[in-house]
């Protein structure tokens, strides 16, 4: 559409030319002429006098500069209130109309659809950074329990030596006790045979002492 409106100006400059711009070609021609009749005197006599007539010329050039400024201004001004004119009459057009809203519904539906796609970029990437921390926190925790199971495994290892040490240690002072118990036994069994003995030999020894005859002296 801009660039359809970019070159409706030239079209209309191009049908329709400005009668400024023939009033300028006639004036131009004009002074053309006159200039070069001018030229051609001012030649021709300037061979036999010096020309009186610079002040004037240089007037007549001046003047003549202002007008094509002036010219060059209203055409200036015409041309864009063409262009204005003929985007204006572009604009009002149903066509124009119906061509602005259907880029304006274009412009919206990219836009939602822009939306709607950064969202659902935005959502793919929230489930895969969940996803992530998920699998994360279950390799910590599969870590965790098996550092807890190591550190289970060990103090069961060492509570299974102490008590195997600590029934070593009871069972060989089970041991001592026992071997203490059987020698008091064997010293008090000892010590009743020996005086089971000595009573022996001292009854045995008052039996002697009796079945021996008795003499008497005169």
């Amino acid at each position: 559409m801009g660039r359809s409106l970019s070159r409706s100006p030239s079209r209309r400059r191009r049908y329709s030319p400005s009668p400024v711009s023939h009033r300028h070609s006639r004036t131009s021609r004009h002074h053309n002429h006159k200039r070069r009749s001018r030229h051609t005197t001012s030649r021709s006599s300037s061979s036999l006098s010096p020309s009186p007539k610079k002040p004037q010329q240089s007037n007549k050039r001046r003047q003549h500069e202002e007008e094509l400024k002036l010219l060059e201004e209203e055409t200036a001004r015409r041309l864009e209130e063409a262009i204005r004119k003929n985007v204006e009459e572009k604009l009002s057009s149903e066509e124009v109309k119906l061509e602005i809203e259907r880029r304006i519904a274009e412009g919206v539906k990219k836009l939602f659809d822009d939306v709607e796609a950064q969202l659902e970029k935005e959502k793919e990437d929230a489930l895969t950074e969940a996803r992530r921390k998920e699998q994360q926190a279950r390799k910590e925790r599969e870590e965790l329990d098996k550092m807890l199971e190591e550190n289970r495994r060990r103090v069961e290892e060492s509570q299974r030596r102490e008590a195997l040490e600590q029934q070593r240690k009871e069972e060989e002072r089970q041991r001592e006790l026992e071997m203490i118990q059987r020698q008091k036994e064997e010293a008090a069994r000892r010590k009743k045979l020996e005086e089971e003995e000595e009573h022996a030999n001292r009854i045995n020894s008052l039996g002697k002492n009796k079945s021996r005859p008795k003499s008497y002296g005169f």
